[in-house]
């Protein structure tokens, strides 16, 4: 399996599927959302869902388990009050209160090295419930 990116701090890696989905995502619209998990026995972050293009936002939350950590990036389309369409990609960390302390600190501490590894990425969240990154909050971020 061929490596793309070595996160320094925690010495976790990033697979190269994940780069080539994100951009997959980023340029062709091909999904609309990508989750992405860490498999601590590899040490590799690979992804874990891939959301089509024709699912909404609320598909999101749902992928998402209620006691394990995972990050996911969604691409948001939006019209700005000037009438121009727009496209804003958010990073969020999804660390839910019944997940394990050993994990939610190795999703912390791993989080970066990912997010540098996605180049493109505009908005950063931290949600450990399915409120605190709801559409609205999408929407507030995004203006």
């Amino acid at each position: 399996m061929a490596m793309a990116f070595k996160m320094a701090a925690t010495g976790m890696w990033v697979t190269d599927e994940c780069k080539t989905s994100f951009m997959e995502m980023k340029w062709k619209k091909v999904h609309r959302f990508i989750v992405f998990k860490i498999d601590e026995a590899s040490r590799l972050v690979t992804v874990d869902k891939v959301g089509g293009p024709g699912e909404g936002y609320d598909e999101l939350p749902a992928s998402l388990p209620t006691d394990n950590c995972r990050y996911a990036v969604f691409d948001f389309d939006f019209v700005t009050t000037d009438n121009c369409k727009k496209s804003k990609i958010f990073f969020i960390a999804w660390s839910p209160s019944a997940s394990r302390i050993r994990e939610k600190m190795l999703y912390a501490t791993s989080k970066e090295g990912l997010r540098r590894a996605l180049e493109g990425i505009h908005y950063d969240m931290q949600a450990t419930d399915p409120i605190e990154m709801g559409m609205d909050v999408i929407k507030d971020r995004a203006k």
